[in-house]
Order: structure tokens, then C-alpha cells, then sequence
């Protein structure tokens, strides 16, 4: 008898941030496939009663392909077991979920997707920058940065997105920040347009890195910043106060798994 299958979206690194749902659902599981992205402290909280299946993807290091990973998720339903895929942030932002969702549903077994907190979300909230205000912007755009945005047939509208004043922001895009900004600027955002690169979101270690659109990735580059990390393109990144930091990462979380 099949057993069913939970997409979770672990948040965006926390243990404080995770649902109540996806913690109970983890507490319950026999199998759980794992990306790298949850975090240090939702990782070494998993439950020793279930079997852990690290499916990271590690720069180009994949541990596991894609098609393996949708593989493993159902082989192990089939077996009668419940089986949670823990994804950072929501599985259905940037995280390959739709793919397993339909991968699951061709394979005839039960799923329920649990969301989590996009980092696109929490990442900015936790520095104290708004993606909408009255006085910027009512328009958000969340893309992936992790294609090249100079290659011909992009999957992004970069004309459509540059014009105007709406907020972008970009996950996995520190290392195509250059064309990014370049592409931008040269179908019609202002070269001033603040960007803020927040490094590491939501850990002890976070730091930001602003600057304007046209000299932000000689500044990212002279302070080594590094993924993971979220960029915030507009003006809401005007709110960003240093002085006054937004203590959104707990001193200490409880551990609810």
C-alpha cells in the first residue's frame, strides 16, 4: 500500500520560521529527502527515527540529479512509507517542485504541499527593506538569477522588467550580478536605482552589501560576497537603515522537531 508524499517548505532557515505544519509532518516521517538550503539548524533537527537522504545541489556538485531525486521520492511512497521532501524557502519558488508534484501525481500517490517562507520575502524583511511602500512601488518581480541573462533566448522578459519603478529580486544571481545590472540599466533602469545584496539571510553571520545598480557588482566583488544570498533591485532599498537593525534572526530557537 502506497504511503504519501509531503513537499515542505522548510522557510527561510530557521527553526522559529518553520510552519507548524511542516514541523509535524517531519516529526512523522520515515524517509526524509533533504536540500541544503533549510540550514544548519533545521538540519541537525531532524528526526533520528527517519531515514536522511541528502539531495543538495552544491554549485554544479549535484548529489543527486533531478529525475534520481523524483525517483527516490516515489520508490519509497510505494513502499508504504511517509516520505517528506524538505526544500528551503516554498517548494513552489525556484524550488523544482512543481516537477516532483507532477512526477508523484503521474505515480498515483496521495502529496500535500506544505508552504514555506520565501527567502525573496523574509530575506529583505529581516534587514528592514519593504518590497512594496506608497512611496516606491506597488509592483514586485521575484526571478532567478541563475541564468545567464545575455543568452538570446532568456526566459526572462529583462526589457519588460528594467523600465518603471517596480522592486526586483533576484535569487541566485551573485554570480551573473554584472550582466544583470548591465542588461538592466541598458533596456532603461536608472543607473542610480539602490541595490541591496543580503548575504547568508536570517544567520548570525548576515550582511549586506548596497549600493547603485551601476557600480553594485565591483562593490560585491571587493567584498567577496558569496551565495547564498538575495538581491533587492528599487527603491524600497532606500529604507535600509544599518543603524537601526531589524532583529528578525532569533537569539535562540526553539527546537520544535
Amino acid at each position: 500500500m502506497a504511503g504519501k508524499v509531503y513537499l515542505v517548505g522548510s522557510g527561510p532557515g530557521t527553526l522559529g520560521l518553520l510552519s507548524c505544519r511542516g514541523a509535524e509532518v517531519i516529526r512523522r516521517a520515515d524517509v526524509i529527502l533533504y536540500d541544503q538550503l533549510p540550514g544548519d539548524e533545521i538540519l541537525g533537527s531532524l528526526p533520528e527515527t527517519a531515514e536522511r537522504i541528502d539531495c543538495g545541489k552544491y554549485g554544479s556538485d549535484h548529489t543527486k540529479e533531478q529525475l534520481e531525486i523524483e525517483r527516490l521520492i516515489v520508490e519509497h511512497a510505494r513502499a508504504g512509507r511517509i516520505v517528506v521532501r524538505l526544500k528551503g524557502g516554498d517548494p513552489f519558488m525556484f524550488g523544482r517542485g512543481g516537477e516532483e508534484l507532477e512526477a508523484v501525481r503521474r505515480a498515483g500517490i496521495p502529496v500535500e504541499v506544505v508552504p514555506g517562507i520565501t527567502s525573496a520575502i523574509a530575506v529583505p524583511a529581516s534587514v528592514g527593506i519593504p518590497l512594496t511602500h506608497r512611496r516606491y512601488t506597488s509592483q514586485v518581480t521575484v526571478v532567478t538569477g541563475h541564468e545567464d541573462p545575455s543568452k538570446q533566448e532568456s526566459a526572462i522578459n529583462w526589457a519588460g522588467l528594467a523600465p518603471g519603478t517596480g522592486t526586483i529580486v533576484v535569487l541566485m544571481g551573485v554570480k551573473n550580478l554584472a550582466q544583470i545590472a548591465d542588461i538592466l540599466i541598458l533596456h532603461g533602469r536608472d543607473p542610480a536605482t539602490p541595490v541591496a545584496v543580503i548575504e547568508r539571510g536570517l544567520r548570525r553571520d548576515q550582511r549586506v552589501t548596497v549600493g547603485p545598480l551601476d557600480r553594485i557588482a565591483v562593490l560585491s566583488k571587493e567584498r567577496g560576497v558569496r551565495p547564498p544570498a538575495v538581491i533587492v533591485i528599487g527603491g524600497v532599498v532606500e529604507l535600509y537603515d544599518p543603524d537601526h537593525p531589524i532583529l528578525t534572526p532569533p537569539e535562540g530557537s526553539t527546537n520544535l522537531l
